[in-house]
C-alpha cells in the first residue's frame, strides 16, 4: 500500500469516528432530555385525580372535578359555575390535593 492510501483510510477512519461523536452528542443533548420530559409528563397525567390543582397550558388555574380516560372536567374560579372539558394533554402542572391543604 501506498502513503496516500494508508493517509486516506486513516481519514475515512477519523470522518466515522466523529460522526459518531456528533451523533452520541445529540443524542445526550437532544432525544435523551425530550424523552425524560415525555416519561415525566405522561406519569404526572397518569396521576391526576378528582380534587387536583391544576395549571392548563394556556394558564388558567382549576381544580379536577371529573375524569374520563381522555378528557377532565376542571372547575375554574371561586363562583363555582366555569366548568370546562378538556384533554389531559392541556394539563401543565398538578399539584395534589394533600399537598395544597399541607
Amino acid at each position: 500500500m501506498s502513503e496516500s492510501a494508508v493517509a486516506g483510510t486513516a481519514s475515512m477512519g477519523f470522518s466515522i469516528i466523529w460522526i459518531l461523536a456528533l451523533v452520541a452528542m445529540m443524542y445526550f443533548m437532544m432525544i435523551r432530555p425530550q424523552r425524560k420530559e415525555q416519561k415525566r409528563v405522561a406519569a404526572m397525567l397518569n396521576d391526576m385525580e378528582v380534587g387536583d390543582s391544576v395549571v392548563t397550558t394556556s394558564g388558567f388555574y382549576g381544580v379536577i372535578i371529573d375524569m374520563t380516560d381522555e378528557d377532565v372536567i376542571v372547575e375554574f374560579g371561586n363562583n363555582k359555575n366555569c366548568r370546562i372539558p378538556m384533554r389531559k394533554q392541556s394539563i401543565a402542572e398538578v399539584e395534589k390535593a394533600d399537598q395544597a391543604t399541607a
